[in-house]
């Protein structure tokens, strides 16, 4: 293992347990700011996720987003591949998806404008650390090349962190929304 993927595993090892107590202290209302930011794209398609772990849970925004236009959820087909994304409602029957999360029982996918990203840490500047598996990184490049692809991670305000180990490949996110706000990127 490289040096900079044990110190990035290091750092995904330190996030986790952050993240852990804030989840623990999570209230209803932790969508809050993130609906308030998609009503300003009513319409257009985007993906959230179905959490996993102790991820912030962007279901209700989703489910408010739902009945103005097109939602997904991503889906992993395989290792070392974009994300896929079918499209989900909050009747949408689920099962079993790879790493955990649900996917749609049956798959309608579609090609989202906006992701809204899980994050373990995120710094001020849209830098973020995931689980280490590249999905996002790959998905956010192959849209990004296509087409204006805005990227929105959702996190707790405790998984802030200035000094995150980061690589050329690692996508950025244009936008921080946690339960206490929306942070703009610098």
């Amino acid at each position: 293992m490289s040096d900079l993927a044990e110190v990035k595993a290091a750092a995904r090892k330190a996030a986790f347990a952050r993240r852990k107590p804030l989840f623990e202290k999570a209230n209803a209302a932790q969508a809050g700011y993130l609906s308030e930011v998609l009503a300003g794209y009513r319409g257009v398609p985007l993906s959230g996720y179905m959490p996993i772990r102790t991820e912030i849970d962007p279901r209700p925004a989703m489910a408010e987003a739902a009945a103005y236009g097109p939602v997904g959820v991503p889906v992993i087909e395989a290792a070392d591949q974009p994300l896929t994304f079918a499209r989900w409602t909050p009747e949408t029957v689920m099962v079993p998806g790879a790493f955990g999360a649900a996917i749609p029982a049956e798959l309608d996918l579609f090609e989202p404008e906006i992701l809204i990203v899980p994050l373990l840490a995120f710094n001020r500047k849209g830098g973020r650390l995931g689980y280490g598996g590249g999905f996002y990184d790959r998905t956010l490049e192959m849209l990004r090349a296509k087409r204006s692809t805005l990227a929105i991670g959702f996190a707790f305000a405790g998984q802030e962190q200035s000094d995150l180990p980061l690589e050329e490949t690692d996508q950025p996110v244009d936008l921080i929304v946690t339960e206490a706000g929306v942070i703009e990127v610098r």
